[in-house]
């Protein structure tokens, strides 16, 4: 399993204007410096207004420094069962556009969120507009993975038949363990979820004077994604509020520690 970086982990020490000293086309080789972490898992959000060439230069910087881009993940959930027609044209349209950026970036993936209720009718739309933008995500030699959302993926449970549904071995799972620890028991959500998962995020918020992750045991979630033979890339996603760097050091530390630990 190899530790990699959610880049909007570092959002606050970003930008592209020249505000700061770290801009995202620096991300990569800072995240090997700083971190020691072999991958970058990019939102969608921290490429707007860039054109396919600033997307090149990404993908050369990444390149060069050994920290390649792996997901780009939309932020924004996307209508797949929109009664409207036109917003369920504009999300097919919008995961082509995707597919095109990732691809140009050297992704092996994009993630989604499903915007839909939890019915029935709703998982079949959704499943039928999927369906029919695998051909773009083949034809890119990208994987679509699903990352958990309020309504119809917000269980383990319904994200696992959405995935059977559409099927093919190009769409999986994003899961993480916020999502895993809010469903009520993380450990049972994460080994539901990890099988189908082409990466896992590893959301970190908060730590202790002991060092301890507050909200749930980042150990505990490596030993059940382990548990199922997972052997892909855990990318270390800071939401809080302190020190990113010093909070994304304790993260990787445990989870370094977790992974190393198994016999």
């Amino acid at each position: 399993m190899i530790l990699t970086l959610a880049t909007r982990s570092l959002r606050t020490l970003v930008s592209n204007n020249g505000d700061s000293s770290l801009s995202l086309l620096d991300v990569p080789a800072y995240a090997i410096k700083q971190f020691e972490l072999r991958g970058l898992n990019v939102p969608s959000s921290m490429l707007a207004g860039w054109s396919l060439e600033d997307l090149d230069r990404l993908r050369d910087s990444a390149d060069k420094a050994g920290c390649p881009c792996l997901v780009l993940i939309e932020d924004q959930p996307l209508p797949f069962a929109a009664n409207d027609k036109t917003e369920r044209d504009a999300a097919a349209d919008r995961v082509q556009r995707l597919a095109a950026a990732a691809s140009r970036m050297g992704c092996n993936a994009l993630a989604v969120r499903c915007q839909a209720p939890d019915t029935e009718e709703a998982l079949d739309e959704t499943a039928t507009q999927l369906k029919a933008v695998m051909p773009t995500m083949e034809r890119s030699e990208l994987n679509l993975l699903i990352a958990p959302h309020d309504g119809l993926t917000a269980s383990p449970q319904r994200l696992t038949d959405l995935l059977k549904r559409i099927g093919g071995f190009r769409v999986g799972s994003l899961p993480d363990f916020a999502h895993a620890a809010a469903s009520g028991d993380l450990v049972q959500a994460l080994r539901m979820l990890a099988p189908y998962a082409g990466a896992v995020h590893a959301t970190v918020e908060a730590f202790n004077q002991q060092g301890e992750h507050t909200s749930y045991d980042l150990a505990e979630g490596v030993a059940a994604i382990q548990s199922v033979g997972f052997v892909n890339t855990l990318a270390i996603d800071y939401v809080g509020s302190g020190d990113p760097v010093a909070n994304i050091e304790k993260a990787r530390k445990i989870l370094t520690d977790a992974i190393e630990s198994k016999p």
